[in-house]
């Protein structure tokens, strides 16, 4: 065990120490207070009761004056006769010039005595000092809001500087992305050793732009890329460059690049640089925008006259579609670099990065993981890794185990589980027969994807959810596939008709998809045989907003009524499609539902264990037409 009260192995983070600043304005607070309160001590008389000049002249008639001392000719201390013999001093301003005091001072056997003090080099410093204290306080305070205060830093760059060997990320940290990380090794070899290219005459490229999804990893090899080449990193956003206030942006672009000139060579990475780099002159702003004026000072300093070698501009974005031209000619961002989602082999690696830092059980697998998070980038998979230790945690365990993963995985794609929502009966059993609909379909369809699981909890915004999972990655689809698609999203409505002769209204989503597919497969993807392969419409965005808001209807009311036709034609064939299907297998859609009233949720073989149903798929086109025509038999 080892010892509690061992200090050498405390690695407990330390308190960071106040600035040095700080701790001078306290010592000249500190200072200044001693010495007021020296001054207002030794300032005033102990004992001495101030009075009015007229009050004095009454007491001296009245021959209570005993002794006084005068001066300055100003200032008047004394003693007073008290009852009982006792004495009393007393002080008081001699407010006008009086001739006669001499003589009434005498008359009345007044013991007089007086001094004319000069004003001495001490009593000068003394009465100073704390004006002195007082404005080395203020000009230190000054000092300090200027370092931090925003209101004297507007033009300020806000990039953050990392250059820390002890949390050096290298290419080693990023699983996958070959080709990325190849053309990035080229500006790392620049930056090692530029001799090199100087003797060949080649020029590196002076900006790169990294291009992907969210998620996928841009800014962690961006820091790599820092990490290979062992140099000073800028990080910075591209909203931090623009304020409200005119002049702000281009300022910080001029003193980011300074920056980047004094720390050479070194590596400016600015995240989201749509927000700054968007197309000018089309947007809402007016032609004299702060953004443009952003954007234009960016342009210089990539590329004008005063450029200097050394600087190597990172810069990412998710949107390369609408940045200006400007910015992507040779001579500034010259090379695009995709960050791609990443592979099934990728997502593996990924995994298992993120897997090294939890305490993992050794049966996990992984590549059943990877293969079941298709489509997920490595912000997703790191996420669930993280939320895999989270249910471990939340059932006191060890270690996190495959089923954490699988918990874990089931959330990230079909939303967390309203396992605590109310739901009627009726309602519930309503669900279960529209979910059946959708998993039963997968059985007989050749192109869909396979079942993964089917479930009647509520998750997310949906009272129940059929989730499938391709057997492979896939980046293109064929008309099958989409065809099926359409088929498995009206599985529920049919499912209800069959059953309940009407629908609900939980139909809506599945409706709008399936409508959705049709008509990009007439319109955009050329599979409408009546219409044949031509684009019809082009989506128009406004610049700033980023989303489509109106398209251009570039054809005519004829065609306009044949793609309408056509939409129709194929939404009628799957509808017609899933009814064939569910009304032929009725006694497994409600064996199906009755079992989900049950259990809740169901996975591929368990559904293929209650209903009888062979491993595999139905790839043959012939077979599973077959198998309609219950020619086959399943069981």
């Amino acid at each position: 065990m080892p010892e509690q009260n061992d200090t050498k192995n405390d690695n407990r983070p330390e308190l960071p120490s106040p600035p040095r600043g700080n701790k001078a304005a306290l010592a000249v607070l500190f200072s200044l207070i001693v010495l007021f309160s020296v001054y207002m001590f030794f300032g005033q008389k102990e004992n001495a009761r101030e009075i009015p000049y007229s009050s004095f002249l009454s007491y001296l008639d009245l021959g209570e004056v005993k002794t006084v001392r005068i001066l300055d000719q100003k200032t008047i201390d004394g003693l007073l006769k008290g009852k009982n013999g006792q004495e009393m001093s007393f002080t008081t301003q001699i407010p006008y010039f009086d001739a006669e005091l001499m003589n009434r001072l005498l008359n009345k056997g007044v013991s007089v005595s007086g001094v004319i003090s000069g004003t001495s080099l001490f009593q000068v410093l003394f009465e100073l000092t704390p004006w002195i204290f007082g404005f080395i306080f203020i000009w230190i305070m000054m000092r300090q809001m200027q370092g931090n205060n925003k209101a004297f830093s507007f033009g300020k760059s806000r990039a953050k500087l990392y250059n820390d060997s002890a949390k050096k990320v290298t290419f080693n940290d990023v699983a996958g992305q070959k080709e990325a990380k190849f053309e990035l090794m080229e500006v790392v070899d620049y930056l090692k050793n530029p001799k090199k290219f100087v003797k060949m005459g080649a020029k590196i490229p002076k900006g790169v732009l990294l291009v992907g999804m969210p998620g996928t990893g841009k800014t962690l090899i961006a820091k790599a890329t820092a990490g290979e080449a062992n140099v000073p990193f800028f990080h910075m956003s591209g909203s931090d460059f623009v304020e409200m206030f005119v002049g702000v942006g281009a300022s910080r672009v001029r003193d980011l690049f300074e920056q980047g000139r004094k720390h050479s060579p070194c590596i400016i990475f600015i995240d989201e640089l749509d927000a700054v780099g968007r197309t000018r002159g089309s947007g809402l702003g007016g032609g004299h925008d702060e953004r443009e004026q952003t954007l234009n000072q960016m342009l210089v300093e990539m590329d004008g006259f005063d450029t200097k070698d050394g600087v190597i501009v990172l810069a990412a974005t998710n949107r390369p579609d609408v940045l200006d031209p400007a910015l992507l000619r040779p001579g500034r961002f010259d090379r695009q670099v995709v960050v791609a989602m990443p592979d099934v082999h990728e997502r593996e690696e990924i995994i298992k990065i993120h897997m090294a830092n939890i305490p993992a059980s050794g049966l996990v697998d992984v590549d059943k993981l990877a293969r079941a998070t298709p489509g997920t980038s490595g912000a997703d998979l790191a996420n669930m890794v993280n939320e895999a230790a989270l249910f471990a945690i939340r059932k006191n365990k060890e270690i996190v185990e495959m089923d954490d993963f699988e918990d874990a995985r089931d959330k990230i794609l079909m939303g967390v589980a309203r396992k605590s929502m109310v739901i009627a009966e009726e309602e519930k059993r309503a669900t279960a027969v529209h979910e059946s609909g959708h998993a039963l379909l997968h059985y007989f369809l050749p192109n869909s994807d396979s079942l993964h699981k089917v479930t009647i909890v509520p998750r997310g915004r949906a009272l129940g959810l059929a989730l499938s999972l391709p057997d492979k990655d896939t980046y293109s689809r064929t008309y099958g596939w989409l065809y099926d698609r359409i088929v498995i999203s009206y599985g529920g409505y049919a499912a209800e008709k069959i059953v309940y002769g009407q629908t609900t209204t939980g139909t809506a989503q599945d409706i709008k998809q399936a409508t959705e597919i049709a008509r990009k497969m007439v319109r955009e993807w050329g599979m409408a045989e009546g219409i044949g392969p031509i684009s019809l419409g082009e989506e128009e965005e406004p610049i700033f907003l980023g989303r489509e808001i109106a398209q251009h209807k570039e054809y005519s009311e004829q065609t306009a009524q044949k793609i309408d036709s056509a939409i129709q034609e194929i939404l009628g064939s799957a509808l017609e499609k899933a009814m064939s299907i569910l009304t032929r297998e009725k006694d497994r859609l409600l064996k199906l539902a009755d079992r989900l009233m049950q259990i809740e949720t169901l996975e591929d073989r368990d559904v293929r264990e209650l209903l009888s149903l062979p491993d595999g798929k139905y790839k043959d086109e012939t077979l599973a037409q077959s198998v309609l025509d219950g020619k086959v038999a399943l069981e």
